[in-house]
This record gives structure tokens, C-alpha cells and sequence, in this order.
């Protein structure tokens, strides 16, 4: 028994720590519309930008900073902070905007003595770039639409006032930008929820990319229609509309579209996805390159099938015995002679570039490694390929010389003693 009340008693202490943990309130900017009719009669949207605090807590709670508009978010069947768990306030940029039914009226399916709904979206966005969330915020109101787009008479909202709301769809994704290589299967997160079981709720899927748009996939939960692959029907069900790219191309980059859809409300992600293909580098001598004094050789690193186009290539020479040092030790030297080939486009729309230049060597720099350092955006790190010079002095026309007389010499003797050990071995033979 006194386990058992140990765990609970920790269980407690550990929900408790994550209660204090939890996100309480975020500073937000609300982004406000002022829609008018100029003087040529077409209608103008101007964005305010106003200060404002996404406040987690209950009705009776008074505004954090009450010289801000308070969006109040009180409890319902959706906790918008489960999307945020590990993350802390100042990590997140968030955004509040009005949202437009365009005078659709659909009354939501929750209880309360309000018929009608002012809605808002908040969007909550990583600074690094880790996730997306947007939430649709509900404020329970007396007034009717007017039956035309609700743009157009947005009911005001003061420097200092407090709106009372509730989650009551949310949607996230962890992939708001992919970077994939070329045959790479990818995976692109969207998740959603909303606060009523059973909505009449549809999901689609699009990919665009210059203008051009193309449906993915689509699934109708009233009438179960399914159109497309790539989003499994099990875990759609539970949510998860992540979409599976089983192929990566270069006719893949564009902006994939993540929507859920339950009237009056209309959610959407993008998910932006690049290309990045790093380059193959190579350089056309050996590890070790033996010349001799005087002599000149064509050095060529070579960078290819990358993408994007931009790549640097850069040659420079240094020491073998301090390259890995780095206390006190001597720059690389930077060559300057260095050219450049044109871009090539290969078949398969990647690019290829050649940096070379003329080694002439000299026994001042026997010895010296020379190093290739490609940089290109797909690569966290340049890739460096290196050769050390060998340079060998040359034989001079002396020593050929000598060598040339000693020969000679040899063959003077030959000729001279050849006849004598004939003759020598004939007289032999007589007696």
C-alpha cells in the first residue's frame, strides 16, 4: 500500500511540474482589417497591426496586461498548448487574424445560450522553423450575420477589451519546409483535430508550384469518398492526414497544401519542399602528385550533379604538418589562378562545374598539400579533397653525358678485345 501511494503521490509531483511548465500566455499580434470603398469605387483592405496577449485560463480571470486586446482561451474538448509541449514563450511567434465565414451562417454544434460566432485564427509558428499551428478561436456573440461577407462590417474591438473563446479546431504540422534528395521518399506532417465528434469533415491535399495546381488527394468523411493516394485512411480517421511522397523529383519542388474542412470553417498548411542534391567532388590527380622541377600539370577538382546552381569551389595550398593545427598555425593560402568552367545542366536538371589551374612545379613547394573546398547549400559542411605536390629534380645533361661516354667506352673495349679472345681460342684449339 505505502508503494502504491509513493507512485501516486509522484505521479502528482510530476503532473504538477509539468502544470507549472505549461504555457500560460504569449504575446501576440492581432492583425487587423479596416475594409473600405475608395474613391474609384473598389474595395481596400488595410491590415492594422495591433498589440494584443493569448491568455490561457478561466472566465473570471482579469487580463495579464490590460493595456492589450485579450484573447481569453478557456477550456474546451481541444487544448491548443498539447501542440506545444517542450517548447518555451519565446521560442513561438504568434499571430491572431479575423476569420471571414463570407456570411455563412452553420451553427456550431456546442452547448450555449448564443446562436451566433465571431471567429479568429491563431497561428503559432517556431522561430527555427520546427512547427506550424493554427487554431481557430470561437467567441460566442448575439448578432446575427448579415447575410453578406462579414468583411465588411467587422464589429469593432477596443485597445483594451477582452474576448472570451475556445479551441475549436486545430491543425499542426512538424515539416513546414522539407529539403529532399532526389529518390528520397518524404513524409509531410499535418495533424487536426476538432471538438465535436463526427463533423462532416474533408480533407484534400494540393500541390502548386508557378502558378500551377494539382489535387493530391481528397476524402469526404459523409460520404467516405476517397480520391488520391498518399494518406492512409486508418490514421486519417484518428487525425493524421500526413501525406506520403514516395518518389522525390525535380518536378516535385513546389508548396504541398495540408486543408481540413468543417463549414464555416476552412483550414490550410503550407508545406514548402526543395530540392537539395549534394554535389560528387573529384580531382583528376593522385593522393600524391610526383613532377619534376619545371615541369607543369593541369589540376582540376570537379563538383557534380548538385543542386541548386549556386556551389563555390576554392583551391588553396598550405603545410601538410599544421594543417590540423589550429593555435599559431599559418592561413591557407588562397590561389588566385584559379578558372572556372561554364555550368553544365545535366539530363537530370542537376549541375556540374569544374575549378582548375596550371601547377608548375618547383622544389619551393615540394611538399605542399593542396586542397579543393566545395561549398554548396545542401552540405552543413564544405567537402575538401587534397593531393601533396612531389616535386623530383632533374637529371642534368652531365650525368646523360657520362653515362652516354661510359657506354661508349664499354663497346670500344668490347670491339678491341673481341678479336684477341678469338684468336687466343683458336691457338688453344691447335694444341
Amino acid at each position: 500500500m505505502g508503494l502504491i501511494l509513493r507512485i501516486l503521490i509522484y505521479l502528482y509531483l510530476y503532473a504538477g511540474m509539468q502544470c507549472v511548465h505549461q504555457i500560460s500566455w504569449l504575446p501576440c499580434q492581432f492583425i487587423d482589417e479596416h475594409v473600405f470603398v475608395n474613391s474609384e469605387g473598389h474595395t481596400v483592405t488595410e491590415l492594422l497591426h495591433r498589440k494584443a496577449m493569448l491568455q490561457f485560463g478561466q472566465k473570471e480571470d482579469t487580463p495579464i496586461n490590460p493595456n492589450a486586446i485579450t484573447f481569453l482561451v478557456i477550456g474546451s474538448k481541444l487544448e491548443m498548448r498539447r501542440y506545444l509541449e517542450g517548447v518555451e514563450a519565446d521560442q513561438l511567434k504568434c499571430e491572431i487574424r479575423r476569420y471571414s465565414t463570407a456570411g455563412i451562417h452553420v451553427r456550431w454544434p456546442v452547448k450555449g445560450t448564443k446562436e451566433y460566432n465571431r471567429w479568429f485564427t491563431c497561428t503559432l509558428k517556431h522561430i527555427k522553423g520546427l512547427f506550424t499551428v493554427t487554431s481557430f478561436l470561437r467567441h460566442p456573440s448575439d448578432q446575427p450575420p448579415s447575410g453578406r461577407p462579414d468583411y465588411h462590417s467587422w464589429s469593432p474591438i477596443s485597445d483594451t477589451e477582452m474576448l472570451i473563446t475556445t479551441v475549436t479546431m486545430g491543425m499542426k504540422t512538424q515539416t513546414p519546409s522539407v529539403k529532399a534528395k532526389l529518390g528520397s521518399q518524404q513524409k509531410f506532417h499535418c495533424q487536426f483535430a476538432i471538438d465535436h465528434k463526427g463533423p462532416n469533415v474533408t480533407v484534400e491535399w494540393h500541390w502548386q508550384n508557378r502558378g500551377e495546381r494539382t489535387r493530391l488527394f481528397s476524402h469526404a468523411s459523409r460520404s467516405g469518398q476517397t480520391k488520391g493516394t498518399g494518406v492512409g485512411l486508418r490514421s486519417l480517421a484518428d487525425g493524421d492526414a500526413s501525406y506520403t511522397l514516395q518518389y522525390s523529383k525535380m518536378s516535385s519542388e513546389g508548396t504541398y497544401i495540408c486543408s481540413v474542412s468543417v463549414l464555416p470553417l476552412f483550414a490550410s498548411l503550407d508545406i514548402s519542399m526543395h530540392i537539395e542534391e549534394p554535389p560528387r567532388v573529384s580531382l583528376n590527380v593522385a593522393p600524391i602528385l610526383s613532377l619534376q622541377e619545371g615541369e607543369e600539370q593541369k589540376v582540376t577538382c570537379e563538383a557534380e550533379s548538385y543542386y541548386p546552381l549556386d556551389v563555390e569551389i576554392v583551391w588553396y595550398q598550405q603545410d601538410p604538418t599544421v594543417s590540423g593545427q589550429r593555435v599559431g598555425s599559418p592561413l591557407p593560402k588562397v590561389l588566385q589562378n584559379v578558372l572556372l568552367s561554364s555550368h553544365k545542366h545535366n539530363s537530370d536538371k542537376t549541375y556540374s562545374l569544374s575549378a582548375f589551374f596550371y601547377l608548375e612545379a618547383s622544389l619551393g613547394i615540394s611538399g605542399r598539400q593542396f586542397t579543393c573546398s566545395v561549398s554548396h547549400k545542401s552540405l552543413r559542411v564544405p567537402i575538401k579533397k587534397s593531393f601533396i605536390l612531389n616535386v623530383e629534380e632533374p637529371t642534368s645533361w652531365f650525368f646523360y653525358l657520362s653515362v652516354g661516354l661510359i657506354i661508349v667506352l664499354l663497346l670500344v673495349i668490347l670491339v678491341v678485345m673481341l678479336p684477341n679472345l678469338n684468336s687466343e681460342k683458336a691457338i688453344l684449339r691447335t694444341n
